[in-house]
């Protein structure tokens, strides 16, 4: 079964982390059977989430799974913006056809709205 949660291990991402600049980055891995498959670097602002990376191996559904759940956090935190600090292609790629992301831009307005709308499309189901 695959788990989301937060990791204190920091040293493996360390590449990750020096990208990132000053932030104060929180990693945030997906396991399966304890067996890390992804990963999440996220950080927080006054008024956003900020995503600076994730490695999903390609599946998008782990990127969805892993960037809501990113996104979930945020809105916990009272936050409804995230931006998406990530100049890789391919992963803006898989970002926009998940809809996190549209047309050039990197930032997501109104997570709150955005959640909401998932709930929606849950009970139509």
């Amino acid at each position: 079964m695959l788990e989301i949660q937060e990791t204190f291990e920091l040293e493996k991402y360390s590449d990750v982390i020096a990208q990132s600049g000053d932030k104060k980055l929180h990693i945030t891995e997906a396991l399966d059977k304890g067996n890390v498959t992804g990963f999440i670097a996220y950080s927080y602002a006054d008024e956003e989430v900020i995503i600076c990376d994730f490695e999903d191996n390609g599946d998008l559904y782990l990127c969805d799974g892993m960037v809501r759940s990113v996104l979930f956090k945020g809105c916990l935190k009272g936050l409804d913006k995230a931006y998406f600090d990530i100049d890789n292609e391919e992963k803006l790629k898989r970002l926009k056809s998940l809809l996190f992301v549209k047309d050039d831009s990197k930032t997501l307005d109104n997570m709150n709205e955005f959640m909401d709308k998932c709930k929606k499309c849950k009970g139509m189901q």
